[in-house]
């Protein structure tokens, strides 16, 4: 067995989903966004004031390197947008694009002020990031699935392409 990667713009439900994913298949969970602030010792906003984005970005994909194994990995919205972590993840397990609309994901960020590029950002700004990172998750994941739907359907789906991959090898 290997490691699945959630993947998707914040608040698409990676780490809501990723729970209900590692129940079903039993396995262990890690949301990467609370693996960072446990191992560093300090919070996303103060990582961002204190070193900038980069060296967040950084950290993400340092720590995705130590988790792979049998895990249910909820990644950084930001996580998989290098191409370099992008293909850690493809190496080392299955990287799943949670599609959400940008409506949704605003309605569940919105008020969120642990999240910096939240806080920062203008909702206008927040759909153009919206935009420009949904084509790198459609490049840099191995499969999509629809996030606009029920949580049991997408956990549903996630499984059924687990284990395709787990009993294939490929997508």
């Amino acid at each position: 067995m290997s490691s699945v990667y959630l993947c998707g713009f914040m608040g698409c439900g990676k780490s809501h989903v990723g729970r209900q994913l590692a129940a079903e298949l039993g396995r262990e969970f890690v949301d990467l966004d609370r693996y960072i602030i446990n191992a560093e010792k300090m919070t996303i906003p103060f990582i961002f004031d204190k070193f900038g984005e980069p060296h967040f970005r950084r950290l993400e994909a340092k720590y995705i390197r130590e988790l792979s194994g049998d895990k249910i990995v909820a990644t950084g919205g930001g996580a998989l947008i290098n191409d370099e972590t992008a293909e850690y993840a493809r190496q080392s397990g299955l990287s799943v694009y949670i599609n959400t609309s940008f409506d949704i994901c605003y309605a569940r960020i919105k008020d969120d002020s642990n999240r910096p590029l939240v806080v920062n950002n203008t909702k206008e700004q927040l759909r153009e990031l919206y935009e420009t990172r949904a084509a790198i998750y459609r490049k840099n994941a191995m499969c999509m699935v629809n996030g606009c739907t029920t949580d049991t359907i997408i956990v549903g789906e996630i499984v059924k392409l687990t284990r395709y991959y787990e009993t294939h090898g490929k997508i």
